[in-house]
């Protein structure tokens, strides 16, 4: 440092000495403060270098031994960590599997049986229509064309044979046409005979005629098979003859309509424009019946779903779903409306404001979500108040999610379900619903759905 021959301030003690000049920092110190001023610069210089021999021993350290580097242990970590979860995931999915499988290798099983016995039948069937046309070759053929006579009745055994087996399994697809086409309705909102005003429930016979519980205009209406317009088969004068219907079951042996009224409080049977009351003081949303004849009726205000014995309406039932309060536990129902039952008596309800379908098995306290059970959303593992509702014998649960305007499919046991039909926002183009609430197979395994806020019923077809 040189000496500097005036006095100036010292940076430290802001004294006016004779001072020097540090290079390093440009600032100028009395011989007290400078001596201090270098013996600090001295010892940080000493950190930095003693930090520096342990950053590069370190460093030496690592090269000869990579795994114990941070990253490396962060990575080790990462790993454990992720495996566990796997874990858990897979066995989570066992339990779900393990669940699934026996009554999937049942309904196979069951698919297998009747197979086999549609498949001996159509062998019977075969061996007749080949007779047949053996007998017929022979007759109206010559004697010179025997062998021609032979082919063409082997040729003609081939298709026969190709088109039944055809049909056979026709009923495995599972897709639909996404444009539908309007069989009922579609003429805007009104009363007249080919109109509708809300149509909520449906039924399809064998023989494609449609059964309509239209809501809005109180009444049930029959549109037989590609008709222009419908005609009325119960209610539709008097407000007090037939109000609100929201369900209904089609008895076509004994030519009567047994129908749910959500704001009347009753079910219904109807013979010939006949009523008699079956059930009343029920807060019934919706009602089915089983393949034994007991008729079950969801309560929307009890929260609950009951079952009658056939003729035995006089008791109060057999509470087989809910009944433990409005709620969300899996107990409870909260406005359950549409139900389904199936071959084992298990109850599937649309559990309306839980958005999600329950399943009760018969004889249980408490039921299962199938379907749904998220909360309230459009992705594909969510409902928003699903209402219409059909197991197919695969134990498929088909449900009208009827604020997302679409028609889904869930496998039990699945997390999410699939779109089958709508799902284009809401409209009335043929590829649109508006609130659908009612859902019905035909023996062709079309889908017809009740477009409830388009005063429709839409026909879907299935792709072959």
């Amino acid at each position: 440092m040189a000496m500097a021959n005036n006095k100036t301030q010292c940076f430290t003690c802001n004294k006016e000495k004779i001072t020097y000049p540090c290079k390093g920092c440009s600032k100028e110190f009395c011989l007290m403060d400078l001596t201090e001023h270098q013996r600090i610069l001295s010892d940080e210089l000493n950190l930095i270098t003693n930090e520096y021999n342990e950053f590069k021993q370190r460093i030496n350290e690592q090269k000869q031994n990579p795994q114990n580097d941070l990253l490396i242990k962060q990575i080790d970590e990462w790993e454990a960590n992720s495996i566990e979860i796997i874990q858990q995931k897979a066995q989570q999915c066992r339990k779900i599997a393990m669940g699934c499988l026996p009554t999937f290798f049942n309904n196979i099983e069951k698919k297998f049986n009747d197979l086999s016995e549609q498949i001996i039948h159509q062998r019977f069937l075969l061996k007749k229509i080949h007779n047949h046309l053996l007998m017929k070759f022979q007759l109206f053929h010559q004697e010179n064309i025997k062998k021609k006579s032979k082919f063409r009745s082997r040729l003609i055994l081939f298709f026969i044979k190709i088109f039944c087996f055809h049909h056979l399994l026709e009923s495995n697809f599972n897709k639909w046409k996404q444009n539908a086409i309007v069989v009922a309705g579609g003429n805007g909102q009104g009363q007249h005979l080919n109109q509708l005003f809300f149509p909520y429930g449906i039924f399809i016979d064998k023989k494609k005629n449609i059964f309509i519980a239209d809501y809005g205009n109180n009444r049930i209406v029959e549109w037989k098979c590609n008709a222009k317009e419908g005609q009325i088969i119960a209610g539709g004068n008097q407000i007090d003859q037939l109000y609100r219907p929201t369900g209904m079951i089609v008895d076509q042996q004994n030519h009567s309509i047994i129908t749910a009224h959500f704001w009347d409080n009753k079910v219904i049977r109807w013979m010939n424009q006949n009523q008699q009351i079956l059930i009343d003081n029920i807060d019934c949303s919706r009602l089915t019946m089983d393949k034994n004849g007991f008729l079950y009726v969801s309560d929307w205000a009890r929260n609950e779903v009951r079952r009658w014995k056939m003729e035995e309406y006089n008791n109060e039932g057999v509470v087989v779903a809910g009944g433990n309060g409005k709620g969300n536990h899996l107990n409870q129902l909260n406005d359950p409306t549409c139900i389904f039952v199936d071959e084992d008596q298990s109850v599937y309800i649309s559990d309306h404001d839980n958005n999600r379908v329950m399943k009760w098995r018969k004889d249980a306290k408490e039921g299962t979500i199938v379907a749904g059970g998220n909360g309230q959303g459009r992705n594909l593992n969510q409902l928003h108040y699903p209402e219409g509702l059909f197991v197919d014998d695969l134990g498929q649960i088909y449900v009208a999610d009827c604020w997302n305007h679409r028609v889904m499919r869930w496998c039990e046991g699945k997390e999410d379900g699939e779109i089958v039909v709508g799902g284009n926002s809401r409209g009335n183009q043929l590829n649109q619903l508006n609130h659908p609430s009612g859902l019905y197979f035909d023996d062709e395994r079309n889908l017809y759905v009740a477009d409830r806020d388009n005063h429709r019923i839409q026909k879907f077809e299935i792709v072959l």
